[in-house]
């Protein structure tokens, strides 16, 4: 049998308060794609941290082909042919995918122009081994682009070329698809292959049950920092690996029971938005949704959901329309009336739009309600009501790690997502207004918010959802509105409507008008596929 690529050997990593990795044993077969599968917080990071050198375990030993290794640093790790690549990369945008790849490591000539060392970048040759490289794992890559003008996928390769490039065997990425659309998805799929096929070995951070069942060979599951088994990815079912995630039976698909709506609550008339190009981003559109109804929004990003959202929400001025909450006028009103009027959001970009990343949890759980009993007395705020609420978040949420003094950066993706979906359903809202609300979560946690979205629904509150992941907004919502260039090009039944159809409709084209041509089938399945992600998988990215 051959040597393992790695091997960790009862690891322990000890941070005051948490043990984050609890005697941890990982054995990764060498050209094998490997899958580090768990929920937010259940140690993967940290574990792999420990691999790359930015971590000393507590206790415990790390082997590299059979031969153990200690890691001071991450230059350590990349002298012995381990490579990490980070979930928010580490490029420097203007500069080019050459000067990035070969950044600290360039090859030099002899020049009297470098007085203090009579070498000079090499930058004819940097540029020919950057192409060489690229070509002999066959990646798609400019070597003359600059970071700034490429796609995220692009920039992805770039990162994992950078690795190659330093010499790694053992390729460790975390979280690699969060900020990837399903083509690019795709393609790193393929790069995998590519990789294992020529003797690099591959281990990958993911919280998403049809990522690891697709792209791996062998899936190891954490769970509250301990290794809950090993499976073969081609054995197993997403009921098993959410049951070992969870440590629990899982429910993976939504049950929306019946129910009676009631008044109109909010009344959207003839919006029109133009986005920061001066283009029409909605064209002239409406919407209602009732007491105790989940409204979805559909379609492939990009088509004006941002910009709808952001008008109802008080993010951006309309050129036009009327916005109406339970009958008043709310077009003109600032972010803060909103709130007042009983309007609670969950942003599509929670970094940007939902935290303030350098404030603690005490201080993000007050945003929007700073004003506002029980928080605000006598023009001062109750910092001891506002930690019991944070903490109340927490707990209800299971946000990791459970600390209310710490700060929102400190969190991870997932963690962050949480915390903000529990502050926004916690309101007490009339209307909540959800964009993504899954993004980035894991199952158990995407269970828990679908099972409080029902339970607002069933409270009365009116839902208006807005989801990449067609499964998601097409079994939660009671009636589905497809957005396709800024209008509603159906409002259907989604218990009763097809995904062909669905897909037709975010293609701009309604089926009954639609002809029966391989092309119009092609072009459902194509849209379909770009709004479509897996039904358990956070998508952000992260």
């Amino acid at each position: 049998m051959s040597t393992p690529a790695v091997e960790l050997r009862e690891i322990t990593k000890r941070f005051p308060g948490v043990v984050a990795n609890d005697d941890v044993d990982l054995t990764v077969e060498r050209g094998s794609v490997h899958a580090l599968l768990g929920e937010n917080g259940a140690g993967k990071t940290t574990l792999m941290n420990v691999l790359y050198g930015l971590y000393d375990p507590t206790s415990g030993t790390v082997a590299v082909d059979g031969e153990e290794r200690s890691f001071d640093s991450p230059r350590n790790a990349i002298d012995a042919g381990i490579g990490m690549i980070h979930q928010h990369f580490m490029l420097v945008d203007p500069m080019t995918v050459t000067e990035n790849i070969t950044l600290g490591n360039e090859p030099r000539r002899r020049s009297g122009l470098s007085r203090l060392t009579g070498l000079s970048v090499d930058r004819d040759r940097a540029r020919e081994e950057v192409v060489e490289l690229s070509e002999r794992f066959g990646f798609d890559v400019d070597p003359d682009a600059r970071i700034e003008d490429v796609s995220v996928g692009v920039q992805q390769r770039v990162e994992i070329l950078k690795a190659l490039y330093r010499g790694a065997d053992v390729l460790i990425l975390d979280e690699p698809t969060a900020v990837l659309t399903p083509q690019e998805v795709e393609d790193l799929f393929a790069v995998f292959d590519e990789l294992t096929a020529q003797g690099k070995t591959i281990i990958f951070i993911t919280h998403k049950l049809g990522e690891a069942m697709t792209a791996a060979d062998e899936i190891t599951v954490l769970r509250d920092g301990k290794n809950v088994g090993t499976v073969d990815a081609a054995g197993t079912t997403r009921e098993e690996l959410a049951e070992l995630m969870v440590g629990r039976e899982v429910l993976l698909d939504v049950e929306r029971p019946p129910t009676d709506f009631g008044d109109e609550v909010l009344d959207v008339s003839d919006l029109v938005v133009t986005d920061d190009r001066g283009v029409r981003a909605v064209d002239d559109l409406s919407l209602s949704v009732r007491e105790g109804e989940v409204f979805g929004v559909a379609g492939v990003d990009g088509n004006g959901q941002s910009e709808l959202i952001e008008a109802i929400t008080g993010l951006q001025t309309p050129d036009s329309g009327v916005i109406t909450l339970e009958g008043t006028d709310l077009t003109d009103r600032s972010r803060r009336q909103r709130i007042e009027a009983g309007m609670s959001y969950v942003p599509e970009d929670r970094q940007d739009q939902g935290l303030v990343m350098d404030y603690d949890l005490v201080e993000n759980g007050l945003l929007g309600s700073q004003h506002q009993a029980p928080f605000a007395r006598r023009g001062r705020i109750d910092w001891d009501e506002a930690r019991d609420h944070a903490e109340s978040v927490i707990g209800e949420y299971d946000v990791r790690p459970p600390d209310a003094d710490t700060d929102a950066e400190s969190l991870s993706g997932g963690n962050q997502q949480k915390f903000v979906v529990g502050r926004e359903f916690e309101r007490d809202p009339t209307l909540l207004v959800a964009a993504h609300p899954t993004r980035g979560v894991d199952v158990g946690s995407i269970e828990f918010i679908h099972e409080r979205l029902l339970e607002l629904r069933a409270q009365g509150v009116s839902i208006l959802l807005v989801s990449s992941k067609l499964e998601e907004v097409q079994a939660l919502s009671d009636r589905l509105a497809v957005i396709y260039e800024g209008s509603f090009v159906d409002t259907v039944d989604p218990d009763a409507v097809t995904e062909e159809e669905l897909g037709l409709l975010m293609a701009g084209e309604r089926p009954d008008s639609a002809d029966d041509s391989a092309g119009a089938r092609d072009t459902a399945a194509a849209a379909a596929a770009d709004a479509t992600t897996d039904a358990e998988s956070g998508g952000d990215g992260e």
